[in-house]
């Protein structure tokens, strides 16, 4: 008898990032991805790591389901998403943006967790 395992979708994500910036928070779409702007400065890979706290945060995702695979010394990134469909992602991230660019209160709200 064959064994059938559920392989975890995941979805892979491109970010412009904004490092240094004053406050934590995604900005809205850049071209066919998101922008993001994080406080964290880009010396050895803190902002990497503020990029994975905010995606998993304002997408309700685990840390471990969240990595930056490709640009990990620049500005445009590739950050790999486990468990959510592409479009789900695009929802809840556009969901944390006010039609201004400030986070919506509920975003707000876990940014000051």
């Amino acid at each position: 008898m064959a064994r059938l395992g559920c392989v975890a979708q995941t979805a892979r994500l491109s970010l412009r990032v904004a490092p240094g910036s004053s406050r934590t928070r995604v900005v809205g779409r850049h071209g066919d991805g998101w922008k993001v702007a994080v406080t964290a400065a880009p010396e050895r890979g803190r902002a990497n790591e503020a990029v994975v706290e905010l995606l998993a945060g304002t997408l309700g995702l685990p840390r471990r389901d969240v990595s930056v695979v490709s640009g990990h010394s620049g500005r445009e990134k590739i950050v790999e998403l486990g468990g959510l469909a592409p479009e789900e992602i695009d929802r809840r991230l556009a969901s944390a943006v006010a039609p201004d660019g400030r986070l919506e209160p509920a975003a707000a709200e876990k940014e000051g967790e």
